[in-house]
């Protein structure tokens, strides 16, 4: 039996639209969501703050709070938690030049009222985590934005949001590129720095994403690790990616086992979860997929997860230490392999 508690959110059930066509499916409501996810084994759900409030551009503060305890009600009647919420501030009008670092002031302000607004919401739910997903905090052509000035912003940005909640945590979800090809934050490393530089540090951590990490040429498992030894790794999405294209949020395992493998290991080995932490999976149906069947590619994911903890589990370490010992590693790589295949 697995001793992790997993967590999805309602995008990763979606219609099949991408960045190269249109919808293909249609829309599932929220409640049928939730509804879904407690069957098939998850624990909570990550939210963005209009998947609990649509419509929350045309709402007043009283208005998005009383619609967010409607979501909390669906939660506990169903059993769930709330995860986290994410402002979403990628996809208005007002953001297309980023929004905590826009180069225009409006847009900046708008940014931080709907960054505040998801604080709300997250109390609303009973969560105490705003994950802040950097999507377009970067630039498409390099000289339209000062990259000091940019990243100055976002530290004042994420400084007015600790302001604002003395009980919040705010996860930082790094990423290279895409919808940006150049990210002011584009690794985990870069988190830590920036959390470093905020008003209250042991507030702001991050949340790793595997294919986030493979599309910055890095290894998802040392990313994991590097936050783990910083005691900053408030979160992951677990998902796979064939190679440096991109971001496919492909089913958990389903590119690389070995790298998967690695990623489930360095989670057992550290107690993650032990904090009340959720494995969390990012990953999209297929475009392929009919409707009836949107939910397989979690369930997938977690079978997956949960036959690689099993292993991890059974590691064998005193052969490691004895590989190790005898500077054998081509012995150690075999055994994780047939380990693998057994």
């Amino acid at each position: 039996m697995s001793e992790f508690k997993f967590s999805v959110g309602p995008w990763n059930v979606h219609e099949g639209g991408d960045a190269f066509g249109p919808e293909v499916r249609e829309s599932i409501p929220l409640e049928e969501k939730i509804a879904r996810f407690k069957e098939i084994g998850i624990d909570a759900v990550q939210f963005h703050d209009d998947d609990a409030v649509p419509q929350m551009n045309g709402m007043n503060e009283s208005e998005i709070r009383d619609a967010a305890r409607e979501v909390r009600t669906m939660l506990d009647q169903h059993g769930l938690a709330a995860e986290f919420v994410a402002p979403r501030l990628w996809e208005d009008p007002r953001t297309v030049d980023g929004g905590f670092t826009s180069n225009y002031p409006e847009h900046r302000e708008f940014a931080l009222w709907r960054a505040l607004r998801s604080v709300d919401i997250a109390r609303e739910l009973g969560c105490n985590k705003l994950v802040m997903w950097l999507a377009r905090e970067g630039t498409l052509c390099y000289e339209s934005k000062d990259p000091v000035l940019s990243v100055r912003r976002l530290i004042d940005a994420v400084n007015q949001i600790l302001a604002y909640d003395d009980k919040i945590q705010i996860l930082i979800e790094p990423k290279p590129n895409e919808p940006i090809d150049r990210s002011f934050c584009p690794t985990l490393g870069h988190v830590m720095g920036l959390a470093m530089q905020t008003a209250d540090p042991t507030r702001v951590g991050g949340l790793l994403e595997s294919a986030h990490a493979i599309l910055a040429g890095l290894d998802p498992a040392n990313e994991i690790a590097f936050g783990l030894a910083m005691g900053k790794l408030w979160g992951v999405h677990l998902n796979d990616q064939n190679g440096m294209k991109y971001d496919q949020d492909k089913a958990f395992g389903a590119e690389n086992l070995r790298q998967a493998f690695n990623q489930v290991r360095v989670l057992v080995d550290n107690n993650y979860g032990s904090n009340g932490e959720y494995v969390g999976l990012d990953v999209k149906v297929m475009r392929t997929q009919p409707i009836e069947k949107s939910y397989r590619h979690i369930e997938n994911s977690i079978r997956v997860f949960k036959l690689l903890e099993e292993k991890a589990r059974r590691f064998d370490r005193e052969f490691q230490a004895q590989c190790v010992a005898e500077r054998d590693y081509e012995k150690l790589e075999l055994y994780v392999l047939e380990l693998l295949m057994s």
